[in-house]
């Protein structure tokens, strides 16, 4: 098979891969969405909704500042354990109201947002320590800021999108000019926690983990983004408020007055998204993508799609088919357990390339087999019977140069006469008498399920009990030669009738030893027998015009059928110091 035409292929298949096109991309994103399990909530948090029923009851929105105060404050009364308002507040209140909104805040620990705007504006950035080169990083291009005064801690509240525009992975912090502001769940860790700085560890390709006191280290992407488990905490209205014991994310559902972000979950509040952001920061073994994966993506396509390729290339099709099947079974089982232990590493392209390798190597080979059977079947249709033929086109291999040891019994025959014929005759008659004739000859020989080897201008030599097994061989090769006598009779008929001369015809047959087999160069060769006992049984039918009969039978041959022979004489051939016992019926 090709094997530069398979290397090629797999370079084409790479490609998207390496380059990270954008429908490998998607595709990849599709499958961990469907694959990764969303776990229960830990019951840490809770998401307190503003309705449209609520923003009707108080007259429209935004809402007095005092009355947000009075929010807080009830929340706090009812057990939260802080209250994270998802809300920016850029603009003072026109009610005069901050100042009981700050004093809320104070309260507990509490966080506001901030949403990313391009102006290039940055907040106050947050301690962090760095173990490694500062690399990486998810760099923001400035904020809303939020009036002065209020008793919170700020985090950016915005979501970035993937390649196909939905949410997945939002960045713990923020890179800015002067350092890091953390995102909004980051920050309700630690206000929880109590911790003063965050701790960045990096290496050669960006940001591995980002650690808040009194959780444990949260494994990133190289940006510092982490994969978001879409989990719901317990929803609760105003008029509820069962919040004890938990951090209450606050936000707007009211229609028209936050943005809805597409997610793979479908349109979610920022609000939603903080609160999945700050359940995903405590999961244990919490998705993540490596900073190694790309480059196990294509180490795993490259050494499985070679594989698949040499499999379907050395083995029969079958064998192959099976072991490219079981290949690509551990690479989907070895893909779904690395998403399950929440190493996003992706196998789809993978799994795909694999299949249109295997496909593309199954239709080489099996054009191969078919130019080979087709090969067969031109090589011997006309000396083989059609079952012969048949059962080499399914077993190929035996077709090989070389040849191997084997008992068969050969037939020779031999046209009398015929260099006097080819002198009294024109070219045309004498080719349309030996045509018949060794037409009549080879049908008798394809009957017996014999193999005619060759024809030798008048001449044709007959195998019986090769290429193919064939019991009783030197019966079938008896039974043919009387074929052929009877067929040579008709034929005689024939052409007397077309005014055409007779012809006769010695036969020789002898059983024994010889290596059989195709013999010739690596690219042109044909299938014989060599050996003495072949040289012997054409020695026997040249001596047919000596003993004057028309078929002489050697004593191997004799020794083997159930037909009744007779001995004829004992004769001495070329290339024998022994006389022969032949045979006749």
């Amino acid at each position: 098979m090709n094997y530069k035409f398979g290397l090629c292929l797999l370079l084409v298949l790479s490609l998207p891969l390496i380059f990270q096109s954008t429908p490998t991309e998607i595709l990849k994103l599709k499958t961990f969405d469907y694959l990764i399990e969303t776990p229960a909530p830990s019951g840490n948090f809770a998401i307190l909704n503003i309705t449209e029923a609520d923003v009707d009851a108080a007259g429209g929105y935004p809402f007095p500042r005092e009355t947000l105060a009075k929010i807080h404050i009830d929340l706090l009364r009812k057990g939260a354990l802080g209250v994270g308002w998802v809300l920016a507040f850029p603009h003072a209140d026109r009610f005069g109201g901050d100042k009981y909104f700050a004093e809320a805040l104070s309260y507990s620990p509490s966080v506001i947002a901030l949403f990313e705007n391009n102006n290039g504006i940055y907040p106050k950035t947050t301690g962090t320590v760095i173990l490694g080169e500062g690399k990486g990083g998810f760099l923001s291009g400035g904020t809303v800021q939020n009036i002065k005064g209020l008793n919170a801690l700020e985090g950016i509240a915005s979501a970035p999108v993937d390649v196909d525009n939905l949410v997945r992975r939002i960045p713990l912090l923020y890179k800015s000019p002067d350092g890091w502001i953390a995102s909004f769940g980051t920050q309700v860790l630690k206000s929880l926690t109590g911790a003063d700085t965050y701790i960045i560890k990096t290496n050669d390709n960006g940001i591995e983990e980002i650690t808040v006191k009194g959780i444990n280290p949260v494994k990133t992407d190289s940006f510092g983004r982490k994969w978001i488990s879409w989990i719901v905490p317990r929803e609760t209205s105003l008029s509820e408020m069962e919040v004890e014991n938990k951090f209450v994310f606050v936000g707007v559902t009211a229609k028209g007055v936050m943005p809805q972000l597409a997610t793979p979950v479908g349109l979610l509040e920022p609000h939603y998204i903080q609160a999945a952001l700050s359940e995903s920061l405590l999961i244990e073994n919490s998705p993540f993508v490596p900073d190694y994966a790309l480059a196990a993506e294509i180490a795993m396509l490259f050494i499985t799609v070679i594989a698949i390729w040499l499999v379907l290339s050395s083995f029969g099709i079958t064998l192959g088919i099976s072991i490219a099947t079981l290949l690509m079974l551990i690479t989907a089982a070895s893909g779904y357990y690395l998403i399950q232990k929440g190493i996003l590493i992706d196998v789809t392209w993978t799994l795909l390339s694999q299949f249109i390798t295997g496909a593309v190597a199954f239709y080489l080979r099996f054009r191969e087999q078919f130019k080979l059977r087709l090969e067969i079947k031109k090589q011997f249709e006309h000396y083989l019977d059609p079952r012969q033929i048949k059962r080499l086109q399914d077993n190929p291999e035996l077709l090989v140069l070389g040849g191997e040891k084997r008992n068969a019994t050969y037939l020779f025959t031999d046209v009398r006469g015929f260099t006097s014929m080819s002198e009294s005759m024109p070219p045309e008659k004498v080719t349309y008498i030996m045509n018949k004739a060794l037409t009549a000859q080879q049908e008798a020989v394809q009957q017996y399920s014999g193999m005619v080897d060759k024809y030798i201008g008048d001449a044709l030599m007959a195998i019986f009990n090769a290429p193919l097994d064939l019991e009783n061989h030197e019966d079938a090769a008896i039974s043919c030669a009387l074929q052929i006598v009877e067929n040579m009779k008709s034929l005689n008929e024939e052409l007397k009738k077309e005014a055409l001369p007779t012809i006769a015809i010695g036969i020789g047959i002898n059983t024994g030893q010889s290596t059989i087999g195709n013999m010739g160069s690596s690219s042109r060769f044909d299938y014989t027998a060599i050996g003495d006992s072949v040289n012997t049984a054409a020695r026997l039918e040249s001596a047919t015009k000596d003993v004057g009969v028309d078929l002489l039978i050697g004593e191997n041959t004799a020794k083997n059928t159930k037909h009744d022979l007779h001995l004829v004489k004992e004769i001495k051939v070329k290339g024998k110091e022994k006389a022969l016992k032949v045979y006749g019926i």
